[in-house]
C-alpha cells in the first residue's frame, strides 16, 4: 500500500531501524538519526540503493518525482547512481573552469609583480564589473555579447575609461585560459570598436628647453623634505612612470654598476634603467636616510609604504608649476627633447620609456636591447639637464629644427 504524507510525517524512530515502503523500490528509512528516502533497484544483475533526500526537507512528492526520474534512466540502460556522480563531477569541473575561478587564478599569478594600487584596481574591476554577471559561467562558454553586456553597464555609469580597462583585463584572462587549455578563443578581441572611445586628455608637460630650465632650478631650490626633493630631482633625470618611481626599492638598484632593474607594471615585463653618475650620487646621499627600509621614497607616515602618489604633484604646485607640469609629464619632456634637440634614435628613447618596441619580425626586444647606447644616452641626458639649469645650453626645439 502506498505511503501517505501524514504517515511519513508521523513516523517515529524505534529501537531498531525500519522501512516504510511506497512501492517501485521507494521507501522511507527511519532510524535514530533521522528519516531518509531511499530507492532500491537492480542494475546489470546487482542490487543497488539510491539516496533521494532527507525528510522533511524532501517530502513524499519530491521523493516520488526523483524515483520516477531514476526509473527513466534505468529504462534507458543508465545507472542512476553513476549518472549522479557524472553530474556532480561536471558541476565541479564547471566551477573550476568558471570565469571567476580562472580570473582569480590569473590574478594570483600576476599579483607579486604589481603595485598595491594596480592590484586593487584590477580586482575591483573584476569583482564589480564582471563576476556578478559572468563569474559562474564556464570560461569557454562566455561569448562576446556576454562580455559586452558587462562593459555596457560600466559605460552607462559614465566610466568609459574603466570599461576599456576592464575589457583589457578580461582579454588577458581569456588568453591565460587559452594558454592553459581551458578556452579556445578570446571574445574580448571581437569587441574592437564596440565601446565608446576614450577622450584623450593630454597631461601637462614642459617640452621647450627654455621652459624646462626654470623648473629644474626650482626643484634644486625646493625646501620640502629630502625624500620628496630627491624624487623630484630623479623624475626628470630617469623619466620613468610616476608609480614606478614611488615604488622603487633599494633591492632593485646596483649602484656599483649603475643600474635599476624592475618589472614594468603596465606590461609585466622586466626593464633596465641605466643610472647616470648624477643619479648614483643622489641615491648615495639618500641612502643614509631611507636605506634601512624597503622603499627608496617611503611615505611620510610609515616607512613600510611608498611615498604618496600625490607627493610629486603637490610639490610641483608648491613650486608654482602645477598648472604646466605633472609627474608623468617628465616622460613627454624627455621623449621630445631627446629626439628633437639631442637627436637620439627614437627606438632608443622608446626602449628607455619601457614602451613596447618590436623588431622587423614583430618580436618584442628584450630588456638588454641597445643597453650600451641607452647608457650613453642617459648620461648625456643628465649632463644636458645640468647645463640647462646653469643656462649653458638652452636651444629652442624650433630653432634646432630650423
Amino acid at each position: 500500500m502506498p505511503l501517505t504524507a501524514v504517515t511519513a510525517r508521523n513516523a517515529k524512530p524505534e529501537a531498531k531501524p525500519y522501512k516504510l515502503s511506497d512501492g517501485r523500490g521507494l521507501y522511507l528509512l527511519v532510524n535514530a538519526t533521522g528519516k531518509y528516502w531511499r530507492m532500491d533497484y537492480r542494475f546489470e544483475g546487482k542490487r543497488k540503493t539510491l539516496a533521494l533526500g532527507v525528510d522533511p526537507d524532501t517530502g513524499l512528492a519530491d521523493a516520488r518525482r526523483k524515483c520516477d526520474e531514476a526509473r527513466k534512466l534505468l529504462a534507458e540502460g543508465v545507472d542512476p547512481n553513476e549518472a549522479r556522480k557524472a553530474h556532480k563531477a561536471s558541476r565541479v569541473t564547471a566551477h573550476a573552469n568558471s570565469f571567476e575561478a580562472i580570473a582569480r587564478e590569473w590574478y594570483a599569478k600576476r599579483l607579486p609583480n604589481w603595485s598595491v594600487k594596480y592590484a586593487s584596481g584590477t580586482l575591483s574591476r573584476l569583482e564589480q564589473g564582471l563576476f556578478p554577471w559572468i563569474g559562474t559561467t564556464p570560461i569557454a562558454e562566455v561569448k562576446a555579447p556576454d562580455l559586452l553586456a558587462c562593459l555596457r553597464r560600466i559605460e552607462e555609469r559614465g566610466a568609459i575609461d574603466t570599461a576599456h580597462r576592464t575589457k583589457g583585463v578580461a582579454g588577458e584572462i581569456f588568453r591565460y585560459a587559452i594558454a592553459t587549455g581551458r578556452a579556445e578563443r578570446d571574445p574580448a578581441a571581437d569587441l574592437k570598436g564596440a565601446l565608446t572611445p576614450v577622450k584623450v586628455q593630454h597631461l601637462n608637460s614642459l617640452t621647450e628647453p627654455k621652459d624646462v630650465a626654470p623648473l629644474l632650478r626650482a626643484i634644486d631650490a625646493y625646501s620640502g623634505g629630502p625624500v620628496v626633493k630627491a624624487a623630484l630631482r630623479l623624475a626628470p633625470m630617469l623619466f620613468v612612470r610616476p608609480g614606478e618611481l614611488r615604488h622603487a626599492e633599494w633591492s632593485q638598484f646596483d649602484l656599483e654598476i649603475g643600474e635599476w632593474r624592475y618589472t614594468v607594471t603596465k606590461t609585466d615585463t622586466p626593464h633596465i634603467v641605466p643610472l647616470p653618475t648624477q643619479a648614483i650620487a643622489l641615491l648615495r646621499e639618500l641612502q643614509p636616510i631611507t636605506g634601512h627600509g624597503r622603499y627608496i621614497f617611503p611615505g611620510g607616515r610609515s616607512i613600510k609604504r611608498p611615498m604618496s602618489d600625490n607627493a610629486i604633484t603637490a610639490a610641483l604646485h608648491t613650486m608654482g608649476f602645477g598648472d604646466v607640469m605633472t609627474g608623468h609629464g617628465f616622460r613627454a619632456m624627455a621623449r621630445t627633447i631627446l629626439d628633437e634637440v639631442l637627436g637620439f634614435r627614437p627606438d632608443f628613447i622608446e626602449h628607455q620609456l619601457a614602451h613596447a618596441v618590436r623588431d622587423p619580425n614583430g618580436r618584442a626586444y628584450n630588456r638588454t636591447a641597445h643597453l650600451a647606447e641607452r647608457r650613453k644616452m642617459m648620461q648625456q641626458w643628465a649632463d644636458y639637464l645640468d647645463k640647462l639649469k646653469t643656462g649653458a645650453e638652452i636651444i629652442s626645439i624650433h630653432e634646432n629644427a630650423a
